[in-house]
């Protein structure tokens, strides 16, 4: 969600401030900001409901110079999106903050500021912090010492960076539950909530550890941790390559990251089977030692992060014969639940800092899970660096919020684990080799199912004018038909739900008529006929099929049922396969629909709050 971009140079940096902003696009926002502090000392802000490019012509209508700056895309938390709401936030003509997350406490916070004489103008949390500062450099010589004693007041997330028009030469930033990253330069130095952000200008990152405070100058980092001491945070070189501008030849990045999915594919399993078998240290130097032991896995995800672990946790009962949970992380955090032995915690995220995610492992570190494990795209977030084992995606960056190439990435690398756990427990050699051997077809069966693609953009023309909709799926394809319903209500904004398929008759058959269609995955497996029997119960009533059935499963298309064939695939993948033409129909409605495909409105690509 919200973006933080923030720069100390020589150079102006109001222009690398804006490209930042629009790298940061992706994450979702409803409006952005920047100040920069001009040679000649005063504290120039603008901001713009909207687009980045709202306030990169504001910018160009009005020159900001200057080499000290921050900038800021807003995800709506507290107060509506507007002009006001928007970051960076003053406390006078002095103090600028641009902040992700949520001050829990804030509206005890501004009412002792209003006491202390401090008026606001904003409805949100975060303009507490600038006041806070202000007033605690009464208190303190330095803009160091005065963040570090306004965070110690704040409860909540935060990623905030402060600076002060009176001393242009340093910026204070403070992490605690929300990412942020600097920057290495040559006589200059940057911050921001995503490395990706900061890639035009350096390739050298430290990310921030939970509760450090730091000033940033032109020549020095000065990283302090949670007690005020100093501390030293790793330097490293980042190998994440992303070109923001370049969709290539398709018309939006969510078309391109679906048709990039047998690469994606195809680099995850690069280097980690061979000879049949799913190589461990794929989840880590010390996986194999930790891994024949587990007997248990707890998944934690959200969103589509979490329709990855259904499917998973049939895959791990099925074939490794181990017990799995799956549990949505908000829902986890908030409940007393039972640690089972030798049980492994998985947790799921393309980002890895999804707020009650990162919350959840760091509940279970405290709860006797004998290790943990994260499955994510980003090298270096949290989540990779709190884990025991990690298994990196390698899925490249993905910028459309709508997951695609990333859900199918999470579910190889899962049937990978299955492999790896399933070996000590119940998957037998033979088994394990088929696996394998599943797994190295996938990408070239995904080539094959991409090219219904066409057939896939004529059959959307029948929800042009839907608003409702039902997905349908058994057994492992249940959590892919949720998959399904998720994306065409996310792009598309037409209202859609999922069930397992035998569920029909228990109250979602009432919702049936000529007006609901009904989109059904029919993969040829051993629940097929019991699937068959549930798509005859909606034809009864009336209601409009859409099948996208393996071609062996003999579904025919008639005036009550539109079939569009899959390409045959083993029953390991079958999963990932039937994503695909799902993806493809939410990306052809939504085009219909004359939706905004890569920035769904009300959504964040990465939620950094709980």
């Amino acid at each position: 969600m919200c973006g933080i971009v923030g720069a100390v140079a020589q150079r102006d940096v109001a222009e690398i401030l804006l490209e930042g902003l629009r790298r940061l696009e992706y994450r979702g926002y409803d409006s952005a900001g920047i100040a920069v502090t001009t040679p000649e000392g005063e504290l120039k802000r603008l901001r713009r409901l909207g687009k980045v490019q709202e306030l990169t012509d504001a910018v160009h209508s009005q020159p900001m110079a200057g080499g000290t700056g921050i900038a800021h895309t807003r995800w709506a938390t507290h107060g509506e999106p507007s002009e006001a709401n928007a970051h960076p936030h003053m406390s006078g003509s002095d103090i600028a903050v641009v902040h992700n997350g949520i001050i829990e406490n804030h509206e005890a916070l501004r009412e002792s500021l209003k006491e202390a004489g401090y008026a606001f103008t904003s409805q949100t949390d975060t303009e507490v912090i600038a006041h806070l500062v202000d007033l605690e450099l009464t208190r303190h010589d330095t803009l160091l010492s005065a963040v570090q004693a306004t965070v110690k007041q704040l409860e909540g997330a935060y990623g905030t960076v402060v600076m002060d028009r009176r001393d242009p030469s340093r910026v204070v930033v403070a992490r605690s539950g929300s990412p942020l990253v600097i920057g290495y330069g040559m006589g200059e130095h940057f911050i921001a909530s995503d490395q990706l952000a900061l890639l035009p200008v350096t390739r050298r990152f430290a990310f921030l550890e939970e509760g450090d405070v730091a000033e940033v100058t032109r020549f020095d980092v000065n990283i302090f941790d949670v007690n005020g001491d100093p501390v030293t945070r790793d330097v490293k070189e980042s190998e994440v390559s992303h070109d923001a501008g370049d969709k290539g030849q398709y018309r939006h990045y969510m078309m391109k990251e679906i048709h990039e999915q047998p690469v994606a594919l195809q680099r995850t399993l690069e280097g980690r089977i061979a000879n049949g078998h799913v190589v461990a240290s794929a989840f880590g130097e010390n996986a194999e030692a930790l891994l024949k032991d587990v007997k248990h896995v707890q998944i934690i995800a959200c969103g589509t992060s979490y329709h990855a672990g259904l499917v998973a946790r049939y895959w791990f009962e099925q074939w490794a014969g181990v017990s799995c949970n799956v549990e949505i992380a908000s829902e986890f955090r908030y409940r007393r639940s039972h640690v089972f032995e030798n049980s492994l915690l998985v947790t799921i995220s393309q980002s890895g800092e999804t707020a009650d995610t990162l919350a959840a492992l760091r509940l279970a570190k405290e709860m006797g899970y004998m290790a943990s494990l994260t499955i994510c795209n980003v090298p270096g977030s949290s989540l990779v660096r709190e884990s025991d084992m990690a298994y990196m995606m390698k899925a490249g960056a993905e910028i459309g919020v709508a997951s695609t190439k990333a859900f199918t990435v999470q579910l190889a690398g899962l049937l990978m684990l299955v492999g790896a756990i399933g070996r000590h427990n119940a998957l037998d050699a033979q088994t394990e080799h088929a696996l394998v051997s599943a797994l190295q077809s996938l990408p070239a069966k995904l080539e094959q199912t991409l090219a219904m693609a066409e057939d896939i953009e004529a059959l959307a023309e029948d929800f042009a004018d839907k608003h409702h909709s039902l997905f349908l799926g058994r057994g492992e394809q249940s959590p892919i038909a949720m998959e399904g319903a998720l994306k065409l209500k996310e792009i598309s904004y037409i209202h859609a739900e999922a069930y397992a398929a035998g569920e029909l008759k228990h109250g979602p058959l009432a919702l049936i008529d000529a007006e609901m269609p009904v989109i059904v995955v029919a993969p040829n497996n051993e629940l097929l006929e019991k699937l068959k029997s549930n798509v005859e119960e909606v034809r009864a009533r009336g209601g409009l099929m859409y099948v996208f059935a393996d071609t062996n499963a003999h579904f025919s298309s008639d005036d009550t049922m539109k079939v569009l064939n899959v390409p045959h695939c083993d029953e390991f993948i079958a999963p990932i396969v039937y994503t695909l033409p799902l993806q493809l129909l939410s990306y052809y409605v939504a085009l219909i629909k004359g939706t905004d495909v890569d920035q769904p409105r009300n959504l964040a690509k990465s939620v950094t709050v709980e």
